[in-house]
């Protein structure tokens, strides 16, 4: 499978608090910039922030494996090395997870280990990896 960049934009309401999040805490680079949003390359894909005059309201969540999650949210699937990087860099760095970091769907066809966070504008971000990435999309009837 060969998979392209995706492009996602979301609002945030400060660009430097974005900017700091993206880059110093995630380690996103930048690309193009104006007064009014800003281009990260986050993980090979293009994500945007627009800047808005204030923060959405919280947002809705529904319940997946005994957890609240986000409904609306986007992240990566990182190789399971990267992963336990970056969640031992986000708990180093206090970050305030909506879910800690813990392993989904135990045994499972889908069993996936999953970390939630918000950006300073509250947009909810997932990352997960899967030990066998070919089960990714897997179903427990596979």
């Amino acid at each position: 499978m060969n998979l392209l960049p995706f492009h996602l934009a979301i609002p945030v309401d400060d660009l430097e608090a974005a900017r700091h999040f993206y880059v110093d805490l995630l380690g996103a680079g930048v690309g193009r910039e104006s007064e009014h949003w800003i281009d990260f390359d986050f993980y090979g894909h293009q994500l945007t922030v627009h800047k808005v005059d204030a923060a959405e309201a919280k947002p809705a969540t529904n319940p997946v494996d005994g957890e609240q999650v986000p409904v609306r949210h986007f992240g990566v699937i990182l190789p399971p090395p990267e992963w336990e990087a970056l969640a031992t860099k986000l708990e180093a760095a206090a970050v305030d997870f909506l879910i800690p970091p813990q392993v989904r769907f135990a045994g499972e066809a889908g069993e996936q280990r999953t970390l939630f966070l918000c950006d300073p504008a509250g947009n909810g971000l997932e990352f997960k990896s899967f030990a066998d990435p070919s089960r990714i999309f897997a179903r427990d009837d596979d």
